[in-house]
């Protein structure tokens, strides 16, 4: 799983290491797109909250998480991407994993300064990028993670890899986490 501010890296690194892997990436932000897209029940009521930068609740998330990591093409393994962003969240994905007869193996957090955030937010240009929703994504972002990297690093699950620099270089530090031959079913 990779953990990140808005803005971070932590989509593109993921794809990048899904890759390297061999397993599929599954982004809570590209589930929310495909059920908003599709006007199911569930993208209806994301959208009202992904359009004011808050956090789409739990109950909509999981089903969705759930649903995806019973897939097939997850048993041998899968990236997490944009979940869990709360404790309760990352008691909730411990729970769908065990269902599943999985379990985490590594939460990499890609750290990035504030300053940074902005203006990797502002140079995407993306509808949802204004300033207004940035600074309100910024904040609901700073109230849930701290709680979330230390539970993490409670566990001895959480590795923190600075993402700031090129792209490049940042890959490198992801992938140095993990020696050439895994091991790992699920990260």
């Amino acid at each position: 799983m990779l953990l990140g501010g808005p803005g971070s890296g932590k989509g593109t690194q993921a794809v990048r290491l899904a890759e390297h892997l061999g397993v599929p990436h599954i982004s809570t932000g590209d589930l929310f797109r495909d059920n908003v897209e599709r006007g199911t029940r569930l993208g209806l009521r994301a959208k009202r909250y992904i359009d004011a930068g808050e956090l789409v609740p739990d109950d909509i998330t999981r089903g969705m998480v759930r649903d995806r990591l019973a897939q097939p093409d997850t048993e041998r393994g899968f990236i997490l991407d944009g979940y869990p962003r709360t404790r309760q969240q990352a008691a909730t994905l411990n729970g769908i994993l065990a269902s599943l007869g999985r379990r985490l193996a590594a939460a990499i957090h890609v750290r990035v300064s504030d300053g940074e955030l902005r203006a990797r937010l502002a140079a995407r240009g993306r509808d949802d990028d204004d300033a207004h929703t940035v600074a309100t994504r910024l904040r609901t972002f700073h109230r849930y993670h701290a709680s979330l990297v230390d539970y993490y690093r409670e566990v001895g699950l959480l590795h923190d890899v600075d993402g700031e620099g090129e792209m490049e270089a940042v890959a490198e530090r992801v992938l140095g986490i993990f020696p050439k031959a895994t091991g790992f079913t699920t990260i």
